[in-house]
């Protein structure tokens, strides 16, 4: 069995146009999508088409959770938001899309598929925010210890376990389970304020996923980086007032604020 995992994608359809091409050469039996999915200044609506079209294995992430809370909301879009400004790009197709789109599966008894932890689409699973950042003490989050990936892992048995949410790639073995992952395809840096202030930076602006392949010694996987115009997509999100985002595509470093 191989499988191409992506996550994160954000809207950012150039990077997801270079991550499908990437897998169509690599021979997966199925490519499956962790969430955070539209919310972004770039193309929302055209990533929702190209999506809905796949048909791949997809769950919500914390993302679809508030878009979907902005879509029902009584009051006006502040498009200036990354989840507002999807939303006033959404069809009723594409919110009916989002609706039906469960919080988990488990795609076989190997492979459990969840955004941020089993418990929480909010909680970064491999690495912990800390209090500091502010202070000039470091980015404010650092990699999770063994014991704080059991801890989220909670009743879960499967033996790979996919999550999202910190656009971090990475994987560890927790026990009998190996957890992954993919990082983001659509957005390599952030600032954030949950729980804590803290920045996430990958240091480059290539679009990220993960092949993960059964053998017979246990599942090999590759976290792999594509490379795609990101200064174009850069140039978009400057276009619709998201000098954070520019800053974040156009190099894979969160934009410092003075």
């Amino acid at each position: 069995m191989k499988l191409a995992v992506i996550s994160d994608i954000h809207g950012n359809l150039l990077a997801l146009q270079a991550v499908l091409a990437d897998i169509a050469r690599q021979g997966v039996d199925q490519t499956v999508n962790l969430g955070d999915i539209l919310s972004g200044p770039l193309q929302p609506a055209e990533t929702a088409d190209l999506l809905m079209a796949q048909g791949f294995a997809t769950i919500r992430g914390n993302h679809e959770r508030q878009l979907l809370d902005v879509l029902a909301s009584a009051g006006p879009v502040d498009a200036a938001t990354a989840d507002g400004y999807a939303a006033s790009e959404m069809s009723p197709a594409h919110a009916t899309w989002l609706q039906a789109l469960p919080v988990a599966i488990a795609l076989n008894s190997d492979v459990r598929l969840c955004h941020g932890t089993p418990g929480s689409d909010l909680q970064y699973w491999l690495e912990t925010v800390v209090p500091g950042f502010a202070q000039g003490q470091g980015p404010g989050v650092r990699a999770a210890t063994l014991e704080e990936v059991a801890e989220r892992l909670g009743s879960a048995t499967h033996p790979v376990m996919l999550c999202g949410h910190s656009h971090v790639p990475r994987l560890l073995q927790c026990g009998a389970v190996l957890i992954v992952n993919p990082g983001s395809v659509g957005l390599p840096a952030y600032a954030d304020e949950h729980p804590h202030p803290h920045v996430i930076e990958n240091g480059a602006p290539h679009a990220r996923y993960a092949l993960l392949e059964k053998t017979v010694q246990g599942w090999q996987v590759d976290l792999r980086a594509v490379p795609y115009d990101h200064l174009a997509q850069a140039r978009v999100a400057a276009a619709h007032r998201r000098p954070d985002w520019a800053h974040a595509l156009a190099g894979g470093f969160a934009q410092r604020m003075v």
